[in-house]
């Protein structure tokens, strides 16, 4: 059994969860889009930001912990949303959030999850659960998800913009992995070849709870993975536009969230539309292949709204210093979805915890080496953009 607790990096969980999970399956989580410029860039873009320490300070006290939307949590990271976690493990959501507890911080509910939130909540009590939308043709299905979520306890609302088709990733059509699943002797074979990952995700998952589907879709129109939508009322809206927001500000009491924003004009319309903060994303380089890595736009668009706007970000975030870059940047808290997707690969809840306590303990470090006692203190002083 893969001990993903004694992996010292997010190398080595990768490199766990690549022998765990069919190659379709670890492929659709690890990969990019097209030609996968965006994604080299993405790491390219990380490297290039650098943290000049500063010595001669008493580091010995050191507290990461910070406040986002009103609650505290241990460290400024939020599991970001994951469609179909419920095949990387089975009731792969639930383990996410059990991990998201055990480490004190958010976990963001998919609207493409295998779990339902209501399980979710059941199973793991305690869990500081956000809930992420794909806004559907259909308004009024769109507004009752909105509802069941807010129902069943999730506390901010993330409604994802960037994703009105779906993105062009190759790999997944020739694994057959795109949506809806497609069997073939390929894809079979590759599931054979990983029995672990088939006797305990496929098969137990098919057993206790039948074919994997998507749990909060419509129970008129839910469908196996391996089945396409029977209608375009839950195809995610192309048609999305600003007056969707002012719908759900409506509908919606708590913090209410834009995830995929670039640009420092969407930004300020965000806020005139009374969001209460956003997500500089380019959903990890997994869409627009020539999308810049949001790293290198942080800056622009915390300067237009950071004083009104929460602003978080993600795509790319491997290491603790990348914490540390995206707070001196700016940014209040960061997204993470593939590096805990790998933790829970190699070993559940635990591996997941695991990646999170890493993550920690990396930024802790990163604080203590450049004179920081304080995810407050992390400030442009910190930062600078090195050569090419």
């Amino acid at each position: 059994m893969i001990d993903a607790c004694s992996a010292l990096n997010h190398h080595e969980l990768r490199e766990m969860a690549r022998r765990f999970l069919p190659h379709g399956v670890f492929e659709y989580i690890d990969r990019g889009s097209e030609d996968e410029h965006a994604l080299r860039e993405l790491a390219q873009a990380w490297r290039h930001w650098q943290l000049t320490p500063q010595v001669m300070v008493d580091v010995t006290q050191r507290d990461c912990t910070t406040e986002i939307f009103g609650r505290t949590q241990s460290s400024p990271v939020i599991i970001a949303p994951t469609a179909m976690a419920g095949l990387v493990r089975y009731n792969g959501e639930v383990l996410m959030a059990q991990a998201a507890a055990q480490a004190g911080v958010p976990f963001c509910v998919a609207t493409q999850s295998i779990t339902p939130i209501e399980r979710i909540v059941a199973m793991a009590p305690g869990a500081d659960l956000w809930f992420q939308l794909y806004h559907w043709e259909d308004r009024s299905l769109a507004h009752q998800l909105v509802q069941r979520a807010h129902d069943a306890g999730a506390r901010v609302l993330v409604l994802t913009a960037d994703t009105v088709i779906a993105a062009n990733r190759e790999y997944n059509t020739r694994n057959g992995f795109g949506i809806p699943l497609k069997p073939s002797f390929r894809g079979a074979w590759d599931v054979l070849c990983h029995p672990h990952w088939l006797l305990a995700t496929l098969l137990r998952s098919t057993w206790l709870d039948g074919v994997p589907t998507f749990a909060h879709y419509p129970e008129a129109f839910r469908s196996a993975v391996t089945r396409p939508s029977i209608s375009k009322r839950i195809q995610v809206a192309q048609s999305l536009s600003w007056s969707d927001i002012a719908q759900l500000r409506k509908l919606w009491p708590g913090p209410l969230v834009l995830k995929g924003v670039l640009q420092a004009d969407d930004a300020r319309q965000a806020m005139a539309c009374g969001l209460d903060g956003l997500v500089v994303s380019s959903h990890g380089a997994r869409n627009v292949d020539s999308a810049p890595a949001p790293i290198d736009v942080l800056p622009e668009i915390v300067d237009a709204v950071g004083k009104h706007l929460t602003v978080l970000m993600d795509s790319g975030v491997r290491r603790g210093s990348d914490v540390a870059k995206a707070l001196a940047l700016g940014a209040r808290g960061v997204m993470v979805g593939r590096l805990p997707m790998w933790g829970m690969a190699a070993g559940g809840a635990p591996g997941a915890a695991h990646a999170l306590e890493l993550l920690r303990q990396e930024l802790l470090g990163t604080m203590a080496l450049t004179g920081r006692r304080s995810v407050h203190e992390l400030d442009a002083s910190l930062i600078r953009h090195g050569a090419g």
